[in-house]
């Protein structure tokens, strides 16, 4: 099966169906393919062909979701790209990519038509609701002009059908290339282990162009016959008001979404999220003290898993059915294989920490352009994940910390989540991120940012006892820095490579 006979078999079984709610637009199964295949039609009049790459820059609407099959349906590539990039960043993936045609809005016109001469690939730009000229269509136009019928084109299993930029956040993004197998693979572990059918509707406010939500808001609703509700941009009471009034029946976010909705909602009786069955968390680990009070507050499930970009990405999770341990990703979703390895690949034992590797069918088949980088990353069979993590005797994941984050302080090894788990259960602390900065004398000490709650008070010496009273003192930070709120990447993770680069978050 490709990703996009996926969408023709829901179609047929869940014709009239609401696929997709979006403010008061409601699409329904039948509709949206319809619109995928002329979409997939329109493309193929403009001459993008099997094998070649069209990227997508639009925020979270179902454009995105007829941009995403409609390329996929013709067997070329969808490369989706942050909607907050600027110039620079929109023209090194637009080349590297070798992009032939790109999907935009309007807002977003302007800033490709500078970079349009140095997108040496770039052949045609389709816009919604802005200007048309020479070699610039309207959306809405290509699909009212294109043939209905199905686009008629062999798709293999290992054929790429996405093709996902990593956060670069240690050199340059990588274009990390994902399957119709991977994704299909995936979808199935997905619904298999969390139990999922057609009866669900999805809030979708991640953003599309991220793997969390590509998969588990997305591909994954649409593979059960489910409802997806879109959500442009999240606002904790603006979110909650969509939840309720679209009887939204599973969450997906990531921790700081979680952690936002308990810091503005005082009142968690002020909506109606009766609807709500389960809450599933991803993208970065969740501390303990955000889903102990979450789970509480709103007396609902909370399913931590994980996985990255190179892996469709759900390589793990907590079981619906089962144990569920907090501060544990779970255990790996069916056909998924899991190891932790030392820094010559040998397994470690059970408890000791070591680099997560995983085998699958989803892993990637590797990253556009960087043959060698591949064959780091993929080396003995295994995906060698970047995470920290430890294993223990029931097969239960723990993401320790990304490799790149850990401290060494005089020569040992401080994780940080460690440090930032101690500080959450401080009565007064509402957010946290520690960092390692330079030392003469040790080589790097923790520093801690904190964002405090409303009407809290802590000082810096406090917070260091206080971690002192839990923690040895070296794995303590040296300096707290207290701010309104931590810097947030698109995808609403704790921006730690910008606290690492700012000698204070004023900077």
């Amino acid at each position: 099966m490709s990703v996009a006979s996926l969408l023709r078999k829901t179609a047929a079984e869940f014709s009239d169906k609401t696929a997709i709610y979006f403010q008061d637009i409601e699409i329904t199964y039948k509709d949206l393919e319809e619109k995928v295949n002329r979409l997939a039609n329109g493309l193929a009049n403009l001459g993008l062909k099997k094998g070649e790459r069209a990227a997508v820059l639009l925020p979270n609407c179902p454009e995105f979701v007829i941009s995403y099959f409609g390329i996929v349906s013709i067997g070329a590539t969808i490369v989706p790209i942050n909607p907050l990039f600027k110039g620079e960043e929109l023209k090194y993936i637009l080349n590297d990519a070798s992009i032939k045609i790109l999907i935009t809005a309007a807002p977003f016109q302007n800033l490709v038509e500078s970079i349009w001469n140095e997108a040496q690939s770039l052949e045609s730009l389709i816009i919604i609701g802005g200007e048309t000229e020479k070699d610039i269509y309207d959306f809405a136009e290509l699909i009212e002009g294109s043939a209905s019928e199905p686009f008629n084109i062999t798709i293999e299993p290992d054929d790429v059908a996405s093709c996902l930029y990593t956060s670069g956040t240690t050199g340059k993004p990588k274009g990390a290339l994902l399957t119709h197998d991977n994704l299909i693979f995936d979808a199935e572990a997905t619904i298999k282990h969390l139990g999922l059918g057609s009866d669900e509707n999805y809030l979708c406010v991640l953003p599309l162009f991220h793997s969390f939500a590509e998969m588990v808001c997305m591909i994954v609703p649409i593979y059960t016959g489910a409802s997806i509700t879109i959500v442009g941009q999240f606002k904790p009471d603006a979110t909650l008001k969509e939840v309720e009034a679209k009887k939204v029946t599973i969450f997906a976010g990531v921790p700081a979404m979680y952690g936002a909705f308990l810091a503005a909602i005082k009142d968690p009786k002020s909506y109606d999220l009766s609807s709500i069955k389960l809450c599933v968390s991803g993208g970065a680990p969740l501390p303990v003290e955000i889903m102990k009070v979450f789970e509480e507050r709103y007396g609902v499930i909370m399913i931590e898993g994980n996985g990255p970009t190179e892996t469709s990405p759900v390589s793990y999770a907590n079981p619906i059915d089962g144990v569920r341990k907090p501060g544990s990703v779970g255990i790996p979703v069916p056909g998924v294989e899991v190891k932790i390895v030392d820094d010559n690949d040998n397994e470690v034992p059970v408890n000791e920490v070591g680099e997560i590797c995983v085998k699958g069918r989803n892993v990637m088949k590797g990253y556009l352009n960087r043959p060698e980088e591949t064959a780091q990353a993929l080396r003995g069979g295994w995906l060698h994940t970047g995470d920290l993590g430890k294993k223990d005797e029931d097969g239960y994941i723990y993401i320790v910390d990304r490799k790149k984050d850990m401290i060494i302080v005089g020569g040992l090894n401080v994780y940080p989540r460690e440090v930032e788990e101690i500080l959450y259960q401080h009565p007064a602390v509402a957010e946290a991120a520690v960092v390692g900065i330079a030392d003469e004398l040790r080589g790097e000490i923790p520093k801690a940012f904190v964002a405090l709650k409303p009407g809290k008070e802590a000082t810096e010496k406090e917070l260091i006892r206080y971690c002192r009273q839990n923690l040895a003192n070296y794995k303590c930070p040296k300096q707290v820095e207290f701010c309104e709120s931590l810097p947030k990447t698109v995808t609403g993770k704790i921006d730690k490579k910008l606290l690492r680069e700012a000698k204070s978050i004023g900077l």
